[in-house]
């Protein structure tokens, strides 16, 4: 677990050249988890004759962006990260389910919390890197980062 202890973000890097996250580098961690590009939209769903609306996207096509930023004093550890780079993240983005039922993805061991009738969790997901940026402001002594990564 990388950050602080109330996240389960974290990044598993096929070697050790690029570490993850760094201390103080992560405390105002955010997510925002989407759909990739070219899955729904007007151009996926069509009406059939009789006007009912009928979904064309291929089920090996849902898979997700996982947009993961920091604002903090230091900048994370991911020297010599670069697009195309495989990774497995752990979220820190929480998805729900009936409880009962299954998770759509690998959950974080150990991130399910359960309330009323739903089980939450976090996502484990094997990614590639698309994007890094790093921002400092000298002045403030503070540190801006995010990373963008899709859905193998």
């Amino acid at each position: 677990m990388i950050g602080a202890s109330n996240t389960v973000f974290d990044i598993h890097f096929p070697s050790d050249t690029a570490p993850g996250v760094a201390p103080y580098s992560a405390r105002g961690l955010k997510g925002k988890l989407s759909l990739i590009k070219g899955i729904g939209g007007g151009d996926k769903l069509r009406r059939t004759i009789n006007g009912t609306l009928i979904d064309l996207n291929p089920p090996q096509m849902r898979k997700y962006v996982l947009e993961i930023s920091g604002d903090d004093q230091a900048p994370p550890a991911l020297d010599d990260v670069w697009p195309g780079m495989a990774v497995v993240v752990d979220s820190n983005v929480e998805l729900a389910f009936l409880t009962g039922g299954s998770a759509g993805r690998t959950m974080v061991p150990g991130s399910e919390r359960f309330e009323g009738d739903y089980t939450y969790y976090c996502m484990r997901l094997p990614m590639l890197v698309v994007e890094f940026e790093v921002e400092r402001d000298e002045w403030a002594a503070a540190v801006s980062w995010s990373l963008t990564l899709e859905e193998v």
